[in-house]
């Protein structure tokens, strides 16, 4: 991992409905950082934030963020990924994300930086994704898509303890990018072995997560 990298933590908070298992969506400012997109809650690392290692204090401001954001506190915290972006991304954060549970709060979102609040299925998620007008970004995308196989929380937190680690690389491809992750054939310094996916191609929709 490069050191250098300011630190942020999010948590992928979960609950579970008649409907499905829900997770808190916040939909960013069309201004700064992940402009208009739908995100997780989280944020950056200060120097408040305790903990014992790198991950420890990502999953303080994990916790710290959901609160100031959405205004709800969290429990049963599990890290989850471990995201670092592509050398040419305009603002590089290395981000621990975390699954974790509600704690029965009421969403109280913090004014000018989150515009709506919503608990989404990760079908409805995607249904609004494809239908247009509900950006994500890659790191959502794949933890939305990796939440489909679970039914309730219990699930989801009962598979998560280690972080899976994302190291990011870029490709233009006709009518958009694809995201490469280490295992994939072609991803640079350490391509897997032949046939090897491990990536999201993004433009037209639906996008189409790969790995084997």
């Amino acid at each position: 991992m490069d050191e250098t990298l300011p630190v942020a933590g999010t948590a992928v908070v979960l609950r579970d409905r008649a409907e499905g298992m829900q997770t808190l969506m916040l939909r960013r400012p069309d201004h700064g950082s992940f402009p208009g997109a739908w995100v997780f809650p989280g944020g950056r690392v200060d120097p408040g934030d305790v903990g014992d290692d790198e991950q420890g204090r990502a999953r303080s401001a994990a916790l710290r963020e959901t609160e100031e954001e959405a205004g709800i506190r969290v429990r049963d915290l599990r890290v989850l990924s471990c995201w670092e972006p592509p050398a040419e991304a305009p603002k590089r954060i290395r981000t621990w994300f975390f699954l974790a549970r509600e704690d029965g709060d009421e969403i109280v979102t913090s004014e000018g930086e989150i515009e709506e609040a919503a608990w989404l299925t990760v079908a409805d998620a995607f249904a609004r994704h494809e239908s247009g007008g509900f950006t994500l970004f890659p790191p959502t995308w794949v933890t939305l898509d990796g939440l489909r196989r679970f039914r309730t929380v219990d699930e989801a937190l009962d598979a998560a303890g280690d972080a899976a680690v994302f190291r990011t690389r870029v490709q233009s491809v006709e009518g958009g990018q694809r995201f490469l992750w280490e295992g994939d054939e072609e991803y640079p310094d350490r391509p897997g072995a032949p046939g090897a996916r491990h990536r999201l191609t993004a433009g037209a929709v639906p996008w189409r997560y790969e790995r084997n």
